[in-house]
């Protein structure tokens, strides 16, 4: 990350972002031409090679993105339901294999046998309709179960605008201070996977002196399984709109940005839409309610990197630098976008305030259990009989979220991969022994992350998905640190040679290689990869051992 950079991609602030209009400049062929960037170079004042070294990172920015006009997903969902073949097969029969790419993942984990064309997302039954989708009049038919078993926060039914905002009227009221205590009292914690308590950095990008501050929602939900973010981006986006304006009155921000995935081309659409309405409505601009409160929106649109979603690294593509993770200190609240105080948050931690502030932070932190208060939204890919999102107090028993609310499996799993490719993989038969709080995972040796539901059936090899795994982190790094960088291709490099060659891994080499990306790592995405490796080491491992050395 480079100061410098950061000063310089903010000089023409965000209505004139260079990140943007890279991504406006590759829509056409795919990837921005070389007299593009020279273009962006100038206008811009920075390097050729700054600007060689974003647009080569991004799966839809890069070269090799070139004349792609179908993506097939390649998620862990679809991968471990089997369904992807089938589909390339099918999209090979109106497209050429150089028209097909790829993405991970559209949050389309319910139903699975997923693919985007023209800007939307397809899956289910959609691809049996892919001469109508190609002609232009076919549509998604994707459905799936919303619900809830305890509070509802996050899954009611909207009220409206103008009455929904009565909260925000309310709390342009009262005294920021006042507002930043209902949060503390909350334990409001990030939902995103780390579970930091959102109070500690309001306050920290409060106390800065600073004209300028931003408040950023990181809605590059790019965890595989995962889709609870794309929930509320498309069907209570209210919620997160409200939540960053209270979020920009309590920490001194008049800019909330929301940085939307660009798998999720319909939540982008939605989101702008409501906030066109907040417009038409006089509740976005200057001295909103006659209050003095000046706030508005920017929407920016990834360009496919999963990196993205550690808060640096996003921080760093919205400046139009190459995505890498930033060394901390300073933080976000203190130095964060265009080096100024910026709190950074998942989509449903910002969906909660709303709630919070309009009950009161001890009614929140009534919710759940011990230090996970409040509630959770959890997905469930399409090995349940009732896939879906659903909303449960913390602390609800993982089982009955499995059998009551999910009406269990469709087939015989022997695994659950929750959290990300970065959570825990636990076995079928410890999810009795668990709870939806971070607590229950962490003291299992499990990670509670978005709370997404990847399941293994019975006959998909453990080996393959941790492959799988160690692949995905190798595409996916950054590329600044070496543990993370070198650590994940080797990995993947030993178990490709232990199930196409008689090769046994070394189980020394192996464990050492794990500890390595777990402590050296500078983010969560090499240092995270080692957990569900180990799960799997640790409760597979007859299946496992003909791979390893005794």
């Amino acid at each position: 990350m480079s100061k410098n950079l950061s000063e310089l991609s903010g000089r023409k602030g965000l209505q004139e972002n260079l990140f943007e209009e890279l991504g406006v400049a590759a829509k056409r062929s795919g990837t921005v031409s070389k007299a593009k960037m020279e273009e962006m170079a100038d206008k811009f004042l920075v390097g050729k090679g700054n600007i060689y070294g974003t647009t080569s990172f991004y799966d839809f920015l890069k070269e090799e993105n070139k004349g792609k006009q179908v993506y097939v997903c390649n998620g862990s969902a679809c991968m471990t339901a089997g369904t992807q073949d089938d589909v390339r097969a099918k999209l090979g029969s109106v497209f050429k294999t150089e028209e097909i790419g790829e993405m991970c993942c559209m949050g389309r984990c319910h139903e699975n046998a997923t693919f985007n064309y023209k800007g939307k997302n397809y899956s289910g039954a959609d691809i049996d309709n892919i001469h109508t989708i190609k002609e232009g009049t076919g549509k998604t038919k994707e459905k799936y179960n919303v619900d809830s078993l305890g509070t509802q926060i996050l899954t009611t039914l909207f009220p409206g605008v103008d009455y929904y905002y009565t909260t925000l009227a309310v709390a342009l009221r009262r005294s920021r201070e006042d507002l930043l205590n209902e949060l503390k009292e909350s334990n409001l914690r990030g939902r995103g996977g780390a579970g930091f308590p959102i109070a500690f950095k309001m306050n920290t990008a409060k106390d800065m002196d600073s004209a300028v501050k931003f408040v950023v929602c990181n809605a590059d939900e790019g965890d595989p399984g995962a889709y609870s973010d794309r929930y509320l981006l498309e069907e209570q986006p209210h919620s997160v709109l409200l939540g960053m304006m209270i979020a920009g009155y309590i920490i001194g921000s008049e800019t909330g940005v929301l940085y939307i995935r660009a798998e999720y081309p319909e939540a982008i659409d939605i989101v702008q839409k409501a906030i066109d309405q907040l417009r038409s409505k006089k509740l976005l601009g200057k001295n909103i309610l006659g209050t003095g409160f000046n706030y508005d929106f920017k929407i920016i649109k990834a360009q496919g990197a999963y990196i993205c979603g550690e808060e640096t690294a996003l921080l760093s593509s919205i400046e139009g630098q190459r995505p890498e993770v930033r060394v901390r200190p300073p933080y976000p609240a203190q130095q964060g976008l265009f080096n100024k105080p910026t709190i950074v948050n998942n989509v449903e931690t910002l969906a909660c305030i709303p709630y919070i502030i309009q009950n009161g932070g001890a009614k929140f932190a009534a919710i759940g259990r011990g230090k996970s208060t409040g509630t959770k939204l959890v997905s469930l890919d399409g090995f349940f009989n009732k896939p879906g999102i659903y909303e449960v107090d913390m602390g609800t028993p993982l089982d009955t979220v499995i059998k009551k609310l999910g009406g269990g499996y469709t087939k015989k799993i022997k695994a659950l991969h929750i959290g990300g490719p970065l959570g825990g993989l636990v076995p079928a038969n410890k999810t009795k022994e668990l709870t939806i709080d971070f607590e229950s995972f962490a003291e299992n040796g499990f990670l509670l992350g978005h709370a997404s539901v990847v399941c293994l059936p019975d006959e998909f090899p453990i080996i393959k998905y941790i492959q799988h795994l160690f692949q995905f982190t190798a595409h996916e790094s950054c590329g600044k640190c070496f543990p993370c960088r070198l650590g994940s291709t080797r990995g993947s490099e030993l178990l490709k040679k232990a199930t196409t060659e008689q090769y046994k891994i070394d189980r020394e080499l192996f464990k050492d290689l794990l500890d390595t990306l777990e402590t050296g790592s500078l983010c969560a995405l090499g240092g995270g990869l080692p957990l569900p490796v180990k799960n799997a080491l640790q409760y597979f491992d007859k299946e496992l051992k003909q791979y390893f050395t005794k």
